[in-house]
């Protein structure tokens, strides 16, 4: 009896280790990537992306995917990147900015060499007064540092009655030397930060989008609404430093832009909630929505052109734009368009299909974007209103 229950043990224990095994191969075989005629009908996206996909996995699985090779692996470290890259500048750009403290006379080393050169070479000056009224016609939004100069030089100088027009020409030169590189007083940021804000929430949107989709129907639709939400912000928040700081001396039409592309984007992602936008039938609908948004920015670049029309930086700062309607535009089309694995199905599932370059064609879109805030910033700077 006892030998009977010793092989019955037996078999039991051989039944255990058969079962391990068999959990164990049944999760390899539960996470092994799956081919497109397999997916639920929610994951049936592309057509012509034949393999290499995840379905419904657990969130541990999930994220472990991220370092896996799937058709989804590039789609989440390129926008993952690029995220990490407009942090870094978001970083660099917060301290580049100029001190704004008021300067004085020992943040100017140069003032002293002026005073000297002053009393060494000029026997005498005119009017005082006079050089305070001809300075500040010149510099109205620098006088505090005008005062600061006049204010170091002798007190005997602002007694004399002799007049030189060389001297004053002269003496206004070299204060726009000194001032015109160290009195900087910069403008508000807010727009600038706004545009790499949209930017970082548009991307690390998309990224967990692409890693997280897989894990059911009801994750898969949040995520998605997410992701639409992030194109928006990128979209509208892209318009606000080119129209602030274009329009900021003419706040009707500041305001006018800024409402309008504020009020679109709020739009777009009210309709992106409707279960119908994500249907692979409507994909042509949505980047043409999303394409129109951009488009809409021509309007207050071609308003920009009529207003400085003879200002560089607004010719340069067009040019970056043009540029960046471009790459966006190329994106979208590639992405409506789902080239080139439509002429290869199967041939691209893991690297190089239409949401790869998309991808791409954002986060270089994006990156042109923000070297036109840079322009904008310094422009402002230096001439103000």
């Amino acid at each position: 009896m006892g030998k009977q229950s010793g092989v019955e043990s037996d078999y039991e224990q051989l039944g255990d280790v058969g079962l391990t095994k068999g959990k164990k191969l049944w999760k390899k075989v539960k996470y092994q990537l799956v081919e497109y005629h397999s997916l639920p009908a929610y994951m049936k996206d592309n057509e012509f992306i034949l393999g290499h996909y995840r379905a419904e996995w657990p969130l541990k699985q999930i994220f472990l995917s991220i370092f896996t090779l799937h058709n989804e692996t590039l789609n989440v470290w390129t926008h993952l990147i690029g995220f990490f890259l407009f942090l870094t500048l978001t970083i660099y750009s917060v301290k580049m900015i100029p001190d704004v403290n008021l300067p004085t006379l020992k943040n100017f080393p140069d003032v002293h060499k002026l005073r000297e050169d002053l009393l060494t070479c000029i026997p005498s000056l005119p009017d005082l007064h006079k050089i305070r009224s001809e300075i500040k016609t010149s510099f109205p939004s620098n006088w505090h540092i005008v005062e600061l100069l006049c204010n170091c030089l002798p007190e005997r100088f602002s007694h004399s009655n002799h007049t030189d027009a060389c001297v004053l020409h002269s003496m206004k030169e070299d204060l726009a030397n000194i001032i015109a590189p160290l009195v900087t007083r910069p403008i508000t940021r807010w727009p600038f930060f706004a545009f790499l804000g949209g930017a970082m929430f548009c991307l690390l949107a998309s990224s967990l989008c692409h890693l997280l989709c897989c894990h059911s129907k009801r994750l898969s639709y949040i995520m998605l609404r997410l992701d639409y939400a992030g194109i928006a912000a990128l979209i509208s928040t892209s318009f606000y430093p080119p129209v602030y700081y274009s329009f900021m001396c003419h706040p009707f039409f500041c305001n006018l832009y800024l409402g309008f592309i504020t009020v679109l984007g709020i739009a777009t992602v009210m309709v992106s909630l409707l279960p119908v936008f994500d249907r692979p039938e409507y994909r042509s609908i949505r980047t043409g929505l999303f394409l129109g948004m951009g488009l809409s920015g021509a309007g207050p670049i071609f308003h920009k052109l009529v207003l400085f029309w003879n200002q560089p930086e607004a010719v340069h700062t067009t040019g970056y734009e043009i540029l960046m309607g471009l790459l966006y535009g190329m994106g979208s089309l590639i992405y409506a368009t789902r080239i080139p694995e439509r002429w290869m199905p199967g041939k691209f599932d893991i690297a190089g299909h239409s949401h790869n370059l998309f991808h791409v064609f954002v986060v270089a879109g994006a990156y042109t974007h923000y070297r036109a805030g840079l322009v904008y910033l310094k422009w402002r700077d230096l001439e103000g209103c």
